[in-house]
């Protein structure tokens, strides 16, 4: 017993002991992102919605170079790095992979030109294919859980039967590889390594440095634990250790990851934990069961019925949590179809739906049918079967969610931002969204000195010569803010634009200012 308490004790302080995470995004980049300057800045700073770790930061110059004399600080929320000297004219990649504080890489690029903007060959990208087997060994991972460390919980509680012990020790076995696979594919997905790079101590103890290691030592060792148990499954030592593996499913859960390391953490994480260790303990049971119900038909009913009386409350709490940690991360109804994290979720309640459904048809028809006879279990049976499928597919689709940001953390996007500077006047103008499509325009007109300077008019016009698009012309609308305002104004076309800007301030005087501006793509 005091074996037992030790493991548990040390389970719940490895898994309080993570930071507090969430998921990092970019906020601002200056130069801004596609800048175009006179000259090569002597650093670019990034700065994250939340303290990040620098995993790898690469410096790509115009001459499709990677620049190793780049120097890179991680401040809290800021990664800044300090350029090179002697950058050549054209466009240069600053490419980052950065640790968020719920262990998950985050990539992206920003571009800077000097002079003009050219076409620069960033390097190979490889994290497809390390992102297809960070899929794979997640899978593995939950089949370990859920299947391996439920399915020993099942058979010491529940079924105090050998049937289906042998998928059992192969989920377990598969979860465990799952679990060492992943600590060392994550490693590469931080520092950006090929897979060669596994072998490397590097990778392993940048894993570790993430909140996901500690995770996935605890998702090992309830694995261990519940391996052990199934030394003398029917034992009372096996019914403790697989409680302690249970619990480990939850603290693995609730130690990383979106959903658990959302704010307010003081309701998710311990909702994840519910919410994972009663999948465990729903999920574990189907296989054992399928296999007594097939295998022991006269022996099925009693089992059938112990599990339908512990499985009821426990399934309610395992949507009860799951509806919560859904309702902290969409933050919206809206993003149920209107992001990929969204639709994700969609498919998965559809699948939970089916699961329910299956649940509630063997509860309260397949169920008492056995009464009947040893016949009455084959229908049982398949309906059990037709949940594993069911239970599989969730599993597939929810590792998915490793790639995918919550809707909760993504940040909006930056207006473009242009000053325009004259001899009498300057304007400040921020453009939204800054990309090809339908954008709105805000003014503000000020005075050399920065004083506000007030216009009885204003107006817009675009134009793009290089393209033959002639003139478009908008009147300014000053709003209650005292900036004048230009809404759902059509950039069809990517590239440069021309922005002339007019100012009456009397009647006898207008302020004409104009600059030039990139759009991008969307």
């Amino acid at each position: 017993m005091r074996l037992i308490v030790g493991l548990a004790t040390l389970l719940l302080v490895v898994c309080l002991g993570t930071e507090a995470s969430a998921h990092a995004s970019l906020v601002s980049a200056e130069p801004r992102d596609g800048s175009v300057l006179a000259q090569a800045p002597k650093r670019v700073e990034l700065r994250f919605n939340e303290s990040v770790t620098a995993g790898a930061v690469h410096v790509i110059d115009a001459d499709g170079r990677l620049r190793g004399d780049a120097a890179v600080d991680a401040t809290a929320e800021t990664i800044l790095v300090t350029l090179p000297d002697g950058l050549p004219r054209g466009t240069s990649i600053v490419s980052y992979r950065v640790i968020s504080q719920d262990g998950h890489p985050v990539t992206g690029a920003v571009t800077f030109s000097v002079g003009a903007p050219t076409a620069t060959a960033a390097p190979a990208d490889t994290s497809a294919n390390i992102d297809a087997l960070i899929w794979l060994a997640r899978i593995g991972l939950y089949i370990g859980l859920f299947a391996g460390v439920g399915g020993v919980f099942f058979v010491a509680w529940i079924g105090r039967s050998d049937a289906g012990s042998s998928a059992v020790r192969a989920a377990l076995a598969v979860g465990l590889f799952g679990a060492v696979a992943s600590l060392g594919l994550q490693g590469l997905d931080v520092l950006g390594l090929p897979l060669s790079g596994i072998v490397t101590a590097a990778s392993w103890k940048v894993a570790l440095g993430t909140s996901l290691g500690p995770a996935l030592l605890i998702a090992i060792a309830a694995m261990a634990i519940s391996l052990f148990a199934f030394r003398r499954p029917f034992s009372g030592m096996a019914r403790a250790l697989s409680l302690v593996g249970l619990a480990g499913v939850g603290l693995s859960l609730a130690a990383t990851g979106h959903a658990a390391t959302a704010p307010p953490e003081a309701l998710t994480r311990p909702a994840m934990l519910l919410h994972g260790a009663g999948v465990a303990f729903w999920l574990g049971a189907l296989v054992p069961l399928v296999a007594i119900v097939w295998q022991q038909p006269k022996l099925s009913l009693p089992v059938v019925r112990r599990f339908s009386a512990v499985a009821i409350p426990v399934v309610a709490v395992v949507v009860l949590a799951g509806l919560t940690l859904a309702v902290v991360q969409l933050e919206r109804f809206g993003a149920l179809v209107d992001t990929t994290y969204g639709v994700i979720l969609s498919i998965k309640l559809a699948l939970v739906a089916a699961l329910l459904g299956l649940a509630a048809l063997n509860r309260f028809r397949l169920t008492p049918a056995l009464a009947r006879g040893p016949r009455a279990s084959r229908p049982l049976a398949r309906s059990i079967a037709a949940e594993c499928v069911v239970a599989t597919a969730i599993l597939l689709l929810v590792a998915g969610w490793r790639f995918t940001p919550p809707p909760r953390t993504l940040v909006p996007e930056t207006p473009l931002a242009v000053h325009i500077h004259g001899d009498q006047a300057m304007f400040q103008v921020l453009i939204s969204p800054g990309k090809v499509g339908t954008d709105s325009f805000v003014l503000q007109l000020m005075h050399d000195d920065g004083s506000p300077l007030s216009a009885k008019e204003a107006a817009l016009s675009l134009s793009m010569p290089d393209r033959g698009i002639e003139a478009i012309e908008r009147p300014a609308a000053l709003g209650p803010d005292g900036f004048w305002h230009v809404r759902d104004v059509p950039l069809p076309v990517a590239g440069r634009w021309h922005m002339r800007i007019d100012a009456l301030v009397t009647d006898f005087e207008k302020v004409t200012l104009e600059d030039d501006f990139d759009v991008s793509a969307p």
